[in-house]
């Protein structure tokens, strides 16, 4: 559309532009692919290797918003060898690590020119640790205004093993031997004598994986406003993605009759162990946990007293109101902008008021439970899953830390004063009928996906198809058919949210209101202009602002680049451009085969009072995590059901809300591709 319009208003010199700006996307994409393409390899793009050969990132400074000064700090450390080396494994909880992986990061960010960021990317890949390489480049693409529409390839290809088993790569390194075409089938870790495998399917699923990483790529805890600009809400979106991982993995385990998950104690054992049957492409395989481990001090790291006593200083915040700031004055936490500082605090991230004080619970949390197989450095083993974003999700104590840090959230929610008739009322509109197009059922699907990348090889042979596949929960579509009547007698802009909640446990017993909205799964959330009278919205699960399609394959990805770059074409992969947000196969928990019974929850609130930005409801994919840094919905996360009910009547007696039961199939489907 743009280019169409462009090309009416000038004729001549615009058509060049246009086809370059085209061009341009294309070759971004194309370079970005390059970088990352066996990125344990040489570098395969000859243009790049001339870079990595030739460039001198300090000859002229003028190509960097900083006079040079990032690319010099970096260019010391490397001329004194101080820079982590190739073929090791890379942690971002190793501080070391990550500051040097920042340090790249630095220098991408005062790119002026793309041409200067490339050039900068082949010198430093060929020089610095492969690891720290692939987060600095995917922190850039997703920050840097220069890399806007460039589409990151699927992490699960770029670096295989931080996501597939152990077994599963020899495998594909055994078909490489033989220059065999080959698919290798990939289960979860195991066995059906550990009633966790049950869930595997979700903390496991290698897109829940990627989300998880590129939520903490979206907002690092390392992030300072100085790259780029401040992070919107950033706290309160800390709190609100785990909230969300954890209520929907104990919906998971519901329909799967598992208690729902236990939160972490600092004094009680660990109940479950955990074997990753994972390996690091350098350093050996990641450590195991054997079940009921009790917690012990980490060298370096923290004492459990540490842990203890940095909780009580949070929960006592919570319990007076306020956070105390380094210079000793106070935040007034009683209000709905105190989950944002407390997700600051808890995290914590450089938005901290005073990590001094407070610590940082949840870093030093996924650290001390990721050493608790070696906690004093006995063994000289690597980092364990919970010290990667990529890997954390696969340990059943994942969500048990986060299910302790929640609660720590819910102690403070429940801590406001519930909401009033007034605040929940929109008058002059009424949700007067919500139904289901469609089978709410869930399945099971093999997703295929590449090891090319996991395989060492030559430039001199030829690669072969090395895939493995993997069974992934899906459903199939749905529409929710909403009937809204609108007395106000002029066209409104309405803000439709949609939550759903388990209604009983996994023992049958119904939950109450209060505790059934607590664990509310937020379904979809869309701006819509109601005409005066009757209106009828149809709304498609595909649609659901919170979830994100799987990203094309890096094969995909590649052929769709080349094609566009040798015809000149356009290069439209707008749809896949953020992959932040669950995997829109995951939009449903899993059913069971009588149906499990869930309440359904669509509440129609004021538009205008809700945007932060103007013309949301035109927007096709409201950005869940923000636009220009600007997150589009003034409302707390959750609202309304993020604070206590004194008493649920009141949800009936609002005529803007719909309170319905539905419930979730699953049959046992499971489409084979591969049989």
């Amino acid at each position: 559309m743009k280019s169409t319009l462009l090309l009416l208003a000038v004729a001549g010199a615009a058509l060049l532009s246009v086809a370059s700006a085209d061009a341009s996307n294309a070759q971004k994409q194309h370079d970005v692919n390059f970088l990352l393409w066996k990125v344990n390899e040489h570098l395969r793009d000859e243009k790049h290797k001339e870079y990595a050969k030739t460039f001198d990132p300090e000859a002229d400074k003028s190509h960097y918003s900083d006079n040079g000064e990032a690319v010099h700090r970096l260019m010391k450390e490397l001329k004194d060898n101080r820079l982590l080396q190739q073929k090791h494994w890379f942690s971002l909880f190793n501080d070391r690590h990550r500051e040097e992986a920042i340090m790249l990061f630095d220098v991408f960010m005062h790119c002026k020119d793309w041409e200067t960021a490339v050039k900068n990317a082949a010198y430093f890949r060929d020089r610095m640790n492969e690891g720290e390489f692939v987060y600095a480049v995917y922190a850039a693409v997703i920050h840097h205004p220069l890399a806007e529409h460039v589409v990151l390839p699927p992490l699960y290809e770029v670096t295989p093993h931080m996501f597939t088993n152990t077994e599963v790569i020899q495998e594909a390194y055994a078909a490489k031997m033989r220059q065999t075409p080959t698919k290798i089938k990939s289960t979860f870790t195991g066995t059906a004598r550990n009633k966790e495998q049950r869930v595997a399917y979700f903390g496991e699923d290698i897109g829940m994986n990627t989300h998880h990483v590129f939520w903490h790529l979206e907002f690092p805890f390392w992030w300072q406003d100085s790259y780029s600009h401040k992070l919107d809400r950033k706290g309160e979106n800390f709190y609100w993605v785990h909230n969300q991982l954890t209520v929907r993995f104990d919906a998971e385990r519901i329909s799967n009759y598992l208690e729902p998950v236990e939160e972490l104690h600092w004094d009680k054992p660990i109940h479950d162990g955990f074997a990753p049957h994972t390996s690091y492409k350098y350093g050996g395989a990641f450590p195991s946990r054997p079940d009921n481990v009790e917690f012990e001090d980490v060298d370096g790291v923290a004492r459990v007293r540490d842990m203890i006593i940095i909780e009580s200083r949070i929960r006592d915040a919570i319990a007076h109101g306020f956070i105390i700031k380094e210079d000793g004055s106070h935040i007034d936490i009683m209000n709905d902008r105190g989950a944002d500082v407390l997700g600051d605090v808890i995290e914590s991230s450089l938005y901290s008021p005073n990590a001094q004080y407070y610590g940082a619970l949840h870093n030093t949390a996924h650290i001390m439970l990721g050493r608790q197989t070696d906690p004093h450095g006995k063994y000289n083993m690597p980092p364990g899953v919970m010290e990667h974003f990529e890997t954390a999700t696969r340990d059943p104590g994942f969500f048990r830390l986060h299910k302790y840090m929640d609660n720590i959230f819910r102690e403070h929610k429940d801590s406001l004063p519930s909401y009033t008739f007034d605040e929940l009322n929109f008058e002059g509109v009424h949700v007067t009928n919500v139904a289901i197009d469609g089978t709410l059922e869930t399945y099971f699907e093999d997703f295929e996906y590449s090891l090319l990348n996991a395989v060492d090889d030559t430039e001199e042979i030829a690669d072969v198809d090395i895939d493995t596949y993997v069974p992934r929960l899906d459903h199939k579509d749905f529409s929710y058919n909403i009937e809204i009547n609108n007395e106000k007698g002029s066209e409104t802009l309405a803000t439709i949210r949609i939550f759903a909640w388990p209604r009983q446990d996994n023992n049958g017993v119904e939950f109450s209101f209060d505790d059934g909205r607590w664990q509310a799964i937020e379904l979809d959330k869309f701006w819509v202009k109601l005409s005066p009278g009757n209106n009828n919205i149809v709304r498609k699960s595909a649609d659901s602002s919170v979830t994100v399609h799987d990203v094309p394959s890096f094969k995909t990805l590649m052929e769709k680049t080349e094609a566009a770059l040798s015809s000149g074409g356009d290069l439209d992969l707008h749809e896949f451009e953020s992959a932040t947000g669950l995997p829109n196969r995951f939009l449903l928990p899993k059913g069971n085969q009588n149906g499990m019974e869930f309440d359904l929850l669509v509440c129609v609130t004021d538009g205008e009072a809700d945007a932060a930005m103007p013309d949301l409801h035109t927007k096709d994919d409201f950005m869940h995590y923000g636009v220009n840094g600007v997150y589009p919905d003034k409302r707390p996360h959750g609202y309304p059901f993020d604070r206590h009910v004194e008493d649920e009547r009141i949800f009936e007696q609002v005529t803007n809300f719909h309170h319905s039961h539905v419930k979730v199939y699953h049959h046992g489907e499971h489409i084979h591709h591969h049989d």
